[in-house]
């Protein structure tokens, strides 16, 4: 029987492969190919705006722009795919909520603007991969805003905002993972939360996130892994901001993250072999302000990351050959104020480069680490708390690292 032509996609506007369990007996033999290339040229942008006086129910608002898209599935069988996405056009995806009287239910929005996105599964066959994301001097913003000052948000609020320019997400079972990712970024990424209300008797919680380059893979049952990571950020800022605010809440949070380069891999069942390659030029930026007038519980967390990298193996062998760099500042701000409450928490966090590496103590596991990291940028933390009248418990941190590294062979759960 001839070989199947390989599934080809392109597009210059999302465009999505989901490839599953194949019909013929010569896909059965050879798995499933997917060779992909995308290119966006015009601007996504999304936005809408919810003008709510009073409500019985949930009040919410799910908005999300998307520049490349690409999904591949195989079950029982190998998975190939080949893919390259370009986006050179802004993205951005923006909420406006107008709140008045008293909303017996949640308040629930979601908001997310994106570049590039691939995501791969492999369950029960190897998975290859050779993917290159690439976004041009563009913007990627995503932004939320609560406009309530007299709104009586009783059943509390849960508002995430996602900026995020290139994406790979993978996930496997009883598979070998292999294979190459490159990412480069010269885009500004963006994310902002302001929220603005009156009374909040229950949680409230508002964050914002933002990554230029993004990496995971989470492999189990009988996996392994052996990949290449290179990730490449050059554009003006990465920068996350969140201000929370209330006249009388009882458990409001703000967080804020900003990260320019991330990897994160786990695996179990197997080895893992991974060379990461990261290097960051422009600021990251992450700041959370709360404010309350009365407040019950109150938390403000920033955190900025200029190049992470975790990797663990609950298994046998761990390799890794790590090379970071960042250029650019790393800033966290994390601020709260208020009269009369109880207990505020603040805590801003800022570091240059980190990587993280763990194996399994009890599976006789071997960890064999090579690593090179350099800082030249400033990295400054900084996290304040004022208490205008009375309180019962403060607590603060700032931390600023330049370069940090993690490598420990532990017992699974500890």
């Amino acid at each position: 029987m001839a070989r199947p032509a390989p599934i080809r996609i392109a597009g210059t506007i999302a465009a999505t492969a989901l490839c599953v369990a194949a019909a013929t007996e010569a896909f059965a033999q050879d798995g499933v190919i997917v060779l992909n290339n995308q290119l966006q040229l015009g601007d996504v942008i999304a936005g809408q705006t919810l003008n709510v006086e009073g409500a019985t129910g949930e009040t919410a608002a799910t908005t999300a722009a998307q520049g490349n898209s690409l999904a591949g599935t195989a079950q029982d069988r190998d998975l190939q795919i080949t893919s390259g996405q370009r986006s050179d056009a802004d993205v951005g995806s923006s909420a406006t909520l107008n709140l008045d009287g008293t909303l017996e239910g949640p308040v629930n929005a979601s908001t997310q603007a994106q570049g590039n996105y691939l995501g791969a599964a492999a369950y029960g066959g190897d998975l290859d991969i050779e993917t290159r994301q690439d976004i041009g001097p563009t913007e990627v913003t995503a932004g939320a805003t609560i406009n309530g000052p007299r709104a009586r948000m009783l059943g509390g609020a849960s508002v995430s905002v996602d900026a995020l320019g290139n994406t790979v997400s993978m996930a496997a079972s009883a598979s070998h993972v292999s294979g190459t990712v490159i990412q480069n970024s010269d885009a500004g990424v963006r994310a902002e939360t302001y929220a603005e209300t009156q009374y909040v008797p229950a949680n409230a919680e508002f964050i914002s996130q933002s990554t230029a380059n993004s990496m995971a893979l989470n492999s189990g049952l009988a996996s392994s892994q052996d990949l290449t990571i290179r990730q490449r950020t050059s554009g003006d800022a990465v920068t996350a901001a969140t201000s929370a605010n209330a006249a009388n809440a009882w458990d409001l949070a703000g967080r804020a993250r900003a990260a320019a380069n991330q990897t994160l891999l786990y695996n179990q069942g197997g080895s893992v072999v991974v060379t990461t390659d990261q290097s960051n030029l422009p600021e990251v930026r992450a700041s959370a302000i709360v404010t309350s007038y009365d407040w019950g519980a109150a938390t403000a967390v920033a955190e900025g990351v200029g190049n992470a990298v975790v990797v663990g193996n609950n298994d046998v062998y761990l390799q890794i050959d790590n090379a970071q760099v960042n250029s650019g500042g790393v800033q966290a701000t994390a601020d709260f104020a208020g009269t009369d409450g109880y207990d505020a928490y603040v805590s801003a966090s800022a570091v240059g480069n980190t990587v993280t590496g763990y194996a399994c103590s009890t599976c006789q596991g071997t960890l064999i680490a090579t690593n090179d990291q350099t800082n030249t940028g400033p990295v400054t933390a900084t996290g304040a708390a004022t208490v205008r009248g009375t309180g019962r418990a403060v607590a603060a941190s700032a931390n600023a690292v330049g370069n940090a590294a993690t490598f420990y062979v532990t017992r699974p759960g500890s």
